[in-house]
C-alpha cells in the first residue's frame, strides 16, 4: 500500500487551469489531479477548489491531499505460465507480451500476479501488498521476457536491496527504427514525466531536479536495411527507460506507440505481420541468490513474434 501524503505550493504564474498547473506542480497525472479535485482533496488559498477548470492567480497556495491508494485484491486464477526456475523463495518467469504484471484500474484479473497466486498456491511475499504480492521489479504490458519473483519476505527484501543498487544484470533485446550512431555507446540523463504529456516519461534537462538518473548501455547486434537489432543492459531500472533512451537518440522501438512511429520504410512490414506492440524483450536476468547467495543468470529466447519481424527485416535487405 502507497502511503498518505500532502503536497503543498504557491502558483508562480496565473491564467492557467488549476488541473493543469497542478499536475505541473506535483508530477500528478491531470487525471489524478482531476478525480482529487471532484473528491474535495484539494484547497486554494484554504479553501476547498470546486472545479478543475478554474484559472489559478499567480502566488495563491494550494494543497493537495493525497489519500493512501486502495490496492484491489487479487485472486488465483488457473493461467498458463513459463517457468523458468523456482526454488521456495524464488521464481523465475518468462513472461509473454499482453500481460499485465499486477492487479490495477483498467486490470483488475488476468495478470501475472493472478497466475502467480494459482502457481503459487498463495505462497508469495506479503511485502509489495494484497495487489502485488512478491512484486519486486516489472515490464510494461507489451514488454515480453524474464522477471523474477519473491515467494519468501526474505528473498523479497534480498532482491530489492540488489535492485535498489543496480547489481543486477538485466539485458534487453530491441529492434528499433534505423541505425544508432555510434553503433555502440550509452545513454544516460535523468528521465521523469514529459512536461508536453504527462502519461509520458521522457529524458531532463541535466539541471532539472525532477525524475531520476537512468543509465542504459547499447550495442548494435545487427543491421537491416532501415532498422537495427540492439541490446541495452541497463545499469538502472526506470520507468519505460529503453524506449525512452532509444526514442531520445533517435532511434525508438518499431511499434512502440507512445515513443515514435514506425519509419515510412518499416511500416509496410509492420502492418504485413500485424506487429502491434514495442518490439522489446527482457533477455537476460542475473543476480545473487537472495538467501543461498549462488549467483544465478537466466536468458530467454526472443519470442516468436519478434523473430518473425527479425526475418521479415532480413528479407528486406536482399
Amino acid at each position: 500500500m502507497g502511503e498518505e501524503q500532502t503536497i503543498t505550493g504557491t502558483f508562480s504564474e496565473g491564467g492557467i487551469r488549476l488541473d493543469k498547473a497542478l499536475a505541473e506542480l506535483s508530477g500528478l497525472s491531470r487525471e489524478r489531479v482531476k478525480a482529487l479535485i471532484n473528491s474535495g482533496h484539494v484547497q486554494v488559498n484554504g479553501q476547498t477548489a470546486a472545479s478543475a477548470s478554474v484559472k489559478v492567480q499567480a502566488e495563491s497556495s494550494f494543497s493537495i491531499h493525497v489519500p493512501p491508494p486502495s490496492d484491489p485484491q487479487a485472486y488465483p486464477q488457473d493461467i498458463p505460465l513459463v517457468i523458468l526456475f523456482e526454488d521456495e523463495h524464488l521464481v523465475i518467469v518468462d513472461k509473454p507480451a499482453g500481460m499485465v504484471v499486477h492487479p490495477a484500474a483498467g486490470n483488475p484479473d488476468g495478470t501475472l500476479v493472478n497466475a502467480l497466486l494459482h502457481h503459487c498456491e498463495g505462497g508469495l511475499s506479503g511485502i509489495g501488498g494484497v495487489a502485488r504480492p512478491g512484486i519486486v521489479h516489472r515490464i510494461d504490458k507489451d514488454t515480453s521476457g524474464l522477471l523474477v519473483v519473491a515467494k519468501s519476505d526474505a528473498a523479497h527484501e534480498g532482491l530489492a536491496k540488489q535492485f535498489a543498487d543496480h547489481s543486477l544484470e538485466r539485458a534487453y533485446l530491441a529492434i528499433v527504427n534505423g541505425h544508432p550512431n555510434p553503433a555502440a555507446g550509452t545513454v544516460s540523463g535523468r528521465i521523469g514525466r514529459s512536461d508536453q504529456n504527462r502519461k509520458k516519461m521522457a529524458v531532463l534537462a541535466d539541471t532539472s531536479s525532477r525524475g531520476k538518473h537512468a543509465v542504459t548501455h547499447y550495442k548494435t547486434v545487427k543491421k537491416f536495411a532501415h532498422a537495427s537489432l540492439i541490446e541495452c543492459r541497463l545499469e538502472t531500472g526506470r520507468t519505460h527507460q529503453v524506449r525512452v533512451h532509444c526514442a531520445s537518440i533517435g532511434n525508438s522501438l518499431l511499434g512502440d506507440p507512445t515513443y515514435g512511429r514506425a519509419s515510412a520504410k518499416n511500416r509496410p512490414v509492420l502492418k504485413e505481420l500485424e506487429f502491434e506492440r514495442q518490439a522489446l524483450h527482457a533477455a537476460v536476468l542475473g543476480f545473487k541468490h537472495p538467501v543461498n547467495g549462488n549467483q544465478l543468470q537466466f536468458r530467454s529466447e526472443l519470442p516468436a513474434d519478434m523473430q518473425e519481424l527479425i526475418d521479415q527485416l532480413g528479407r528486406s535487405n536482399r
